[in-house]
């Protein structure tokens, strides 16, 4: 049952590590709340370098994300759009890639512009941090089959996975909904959906967790 007096986020975030469900959740709440939504950037022209592993193209990749993410979260400050949003990235997350990716001097340049940056993007009312095991996040890699994706490591993966573990571990900036997503799978599964937007139905306050039973 949804609490009488609730009134959903005007924008919520939701994050996690590669195929762990973002786009499928933004895309079903946006939907249900008549929400606009921001999308992350998909169109690095320097992503296929770096994953090639191209010299500098780990710094030219992640100053194009910066940039990307900071114009396109403009966007949803009150006063520029009434309506509410759902984005399927964090600006703050920006930063577990480039602790990976960077070296020590690209990762000071990087950091300038990025405090620089970081005040004008406003707050999310709620996060929802989608996780999962690194092993289960592999098999969903390869059962996608992208071709921009083939090149990625399973190292890296979880390399991914345990850098999101960490940053959320300390994550404070907003409400925050964790969500284990390692026994269900609602991009597949409708009824894993609908027990997650029952979940959503209900406030989140400080940090909760979300532990689905999935299907054994």
């Amino acid at each position: 049952m949804s609490d009488p007096a609730f009134k959903p986020p005007r924008h919520i975030a939701i994050e996690g590590p590669i195929r762990v469900g973002k786009s499928t959740l933004a895309k079903v709440l946006a939907e249900q709340l008549h929400a606009r939504r921001i999308f992350d950037a998909d169109d690095n022209p320097f992503l296929t370098d770096f994953y090639d592993e191209k010299p500098g193209s780990a710094f030219r990749a992640q100053m194009y994300f910066l940039y990307e993410r900071h114009r396109r979260l403009l966007d949803t400050r009150a006063e520029a759009n009434p309506a509410p949003i759902v984005s399927d990235f964090l600006f703050e997350k920006d930063k577990i890639f480039a602790y990976l990716n960077l070296d020590n001097e690209e990762l000071k340049l990087y950091e300038r512009y990025f405090e620089m940056l970081a005040p004008s993007v406003p707050a999310p009312d709620l996060v929802i941090y989608l996780q999962a095991k690194p092993e289960v996040l592999r098999k969903r890699v390869s059962k996608k089959a992208d071709p921009a994706e083939t090149q990625i490591s399973p190292e890296y993966v979880e390399a991914v996975a345990n850098a999101y573990e960490h940053f959320f571990f300390r994550y404070s900036g907003a409400n925050l909904l964790v969500v284990d997503t390692s026994e269900i799978d609602f991009v597949e599964r409708n009824q894993d959906l609908q027990e997650l937007l029952r979940r959503l139905r209900q406030p989140v306050k400080g940090t909760q967790y979300f532990l689905p039973l999935g299907q054994g």
